[in-house]
């Protein structure tokens, strides 16, 4: 399992806007191959900063699968326009598992 870690900064008085395009979003997601689940966690401290955390089988599933699929071009269109500065995403895996 790979975990897709981004921290979001969403322009000023916009947080409300992108909330909604989410939840359209989201229905992108998972209908991809390899998607596992995700979550979409707000900052208690700093306003207009989310964190999304997305599980794929693979890093394959999600660079290759996800970020080529046309539904991402549609992901891009709903979402990409509310962050300020782009996010960087990060791929994680346990040191855990066996």
């Amino acid at each position: 399992m790979i975990l897709e870690q981004v921290i979001l900064y969403i322009r000023p008085n916009q947080s409300e806007m992108f909330e909604k395009a989410f939840k359209i979003a989201q229905n992108i997601i998972i209908t991809m191959k390899g998607y596992l689940r995700h979550d979409l966690l707000k900052c208690v401290e700093e306003e207009d900063k989310y964190l999304l955390l997305v599980e794929w089988k693979t890093i394959t599933d999600h660079e290759e699968g996800f970020r080529k699929s046309e539904g991402y071009q549609d992901w891009k269109n709903l979402l990409h326009h509310f962050y300020d500065p782009f996010p960087v995403v990060q791929h994680y895996f346990s040191v855990l598992e066996n």
